[in-house]
């Protein structure tokens, strides 16, 4: 269990040494990930690049570190530079993933001694930032920032992991089986409901600032799309009816020659995946994972729904009807626990659907939060009053109509990096991430304002 405050509007301020100790906790947890993800391979599969879509593992690694260096141990605790000579290296706006393998790199030991010796700096820093007055480090931000970013660049390595050849070297431990009923939708009324935040210390910019809006009454399924639904969708020629798809899906269909899910195949009758050197079949109870916005937005429309708003899922996710406060959490204000949800990589995979039925909404959504992210149909676009902090490269570069937000979380989400508010963007033709979908519909009721 973590040492996490539940944070909200009703909630006391912890106290600085509580705050510490979580800080210490998160990073820590965070680089055992980063440990566990590096050491599972040897040296040739840590410097190859397993996908032009992604970086050399070796990469992540450093990067890891040179973003902790610029923010913790230079930023915050106003130390020399350590290797300023590697930060034009491990700029990610400066080299885009298919060229990094080419870059002079550090190596493995290199990578691994230079983010020893920066983690020992950030927690000297740790102990002398009064985590009170700048921006910066009130509530421990900065440390709140780049223990979510390590842990982002862990699920990346996840799913580097997943693009790799040869055979399993993660731990498989078996996901929970369902335990509830998920079928079915609920009806979510119309009314107002707060979005976004002002309250989570570490919530990111584009997550705020918290504010009003109206949603007209809509439907959503209790449960994410199965693979058993998915299998359907395919036989019954959804790859092959244009109808189905935008005239920007069909083209990407058609260009990449899209079939089924990514990591999937037909033998006989029976549909196979590739799972992290595993071959296995396809489970039909399980929430259908690689997927992109194109492939969610033509099965939505195949089983007559659509894909809900970002918005209208973070109402189903955090409005309690009862009160009506937005939580932080489907199932409350408390921090995630192994009952609640699938997260952190302690499984590899997501779970059956109806196996979290205590991390369920109050109107009965269930898993929301972990085993794949959820495609919505919005753009990434800044809320009202929104303010870049602390770069205008976090969000601000990515706002526009090139992108679509995902909610949620997955398997591979770590808690400190998933919340009711938080947002995830990326183009509408990603497949290696761990993406599924969930499905809305329009009741035709406004409801009155």
């Amino acid at each position: 269990m973590t040492t996490d405050q539940p944070v909200h509007p009703h909630s006391t301020s912890p106290s600085p040494s509580s705050v510490r100790e979580r800080i210490a906790t998160t990073l820590e947890r965070a680089r055992a990930r980063s440990t566990l993800l590096t050491d599972a391979v040897d040296e040739g599969d840590l410097v190859a690049q397993h996908s032009p879509l992604m970086s050399p593992l070796v990469w992540d690694l450093a990067h890891i570190g040179n973003q902790e260096e610029l923010w913790l141990v230079r930023d915050v605790g106003g130390r020399e530079p350590l290797r300023a000579d590697i930060d034009e290296l491990y700029d990610a706006f400066q080299h885009p993933r298919a060229t990094r393998p080419r870059l002079p790199l550090l190596g493995p030991r290199e990578a691994r001694d230079y983010v020893r010796v920066v983690r020992d700096k950030t927690l000297d820093v740790l102990d002398a930032t009064p985590l009170e007055g700048a921006p910066l480090i009130e509530g421990g931000f900065a440390f709140g920032m780049i223990a979510q970013h390590e842990q982002q660049h862990d699920e990346t390595m996840l799913a580097t992991h997943q693009l790799r050849r040869g055979e399993p070297v993660l731990a498989d431990p078996e996901p929970p089986r369902a335990r509830a009923d998920a079928t079915g939708r609920v009806v979510v009324t119309a009314g107002p409901c707060e979005i976004g935040t002002d309250h989570e210390p570490w919530a990111l910019d584009n997550e705020r600032p918290a504010h009003t809006m109206w949603i007209d009454e809509f439907a959503i399924a209790r449960a994410p799309v199965t693979c058993g639904e998915y299998v359907e969708f395919i036989a019954d020629g959804g790859y092959e009816r244009p109808a189905l798809w935008s005239s920007e899906g069909w083209q990407y269909r058609q260009d990449a020659s899209l079939a089924a899910p990514l990591f999937w195949r037909r033998e006989g009758e029976q549909w196979w995946r590739r799972r992290f050197g595993r071959d296995e079949p396809v489970p039909v109870d399980e929430p259908v994972m690689h997927v992109c916005f194109h492939e969610a937005e033509a099965f939505a429309r195949w089983a007559g729904a659509r894909l809900p708003t970002e918005h209208e899922w973070e109402k189903a996710a955090r409005f309690d009807p009862a009160t009506g406060r937005s939580r932080r959490y489907p199932w409350g204000d408390a921090n995630p626990t192994a009952e609640h949800a699938n997260l952190g990589q302690r499984h590899v995979r997501p779970a059956p659907v109806g196996a979290y039925p205590a991390g369920a909404s109050p109107l009965g959504v269930q898993q929301l939060i972990g085993d794949v992210w959820e495609w919505t149909s919005s753009h990434f676009l800044p809320y009202p009053g929104f303010r870049f902090f602390p770069y205008a490269e976090y969000s601000e570069v990515f706002f526009g109509p090139d992108h679509r937000v995902l909610r949620g979380g997955s398997f591979g989400t770590d808690e400190v990096a998933i919340r009711g508010t938080f947002r995830n963007w990326d183009y509408p033709i990603r497949r290696q991430i761990f993406a599924g979908l969930r499905l809305a519909w329009d009741t035709g009721s406004a409801g009155p304002r």
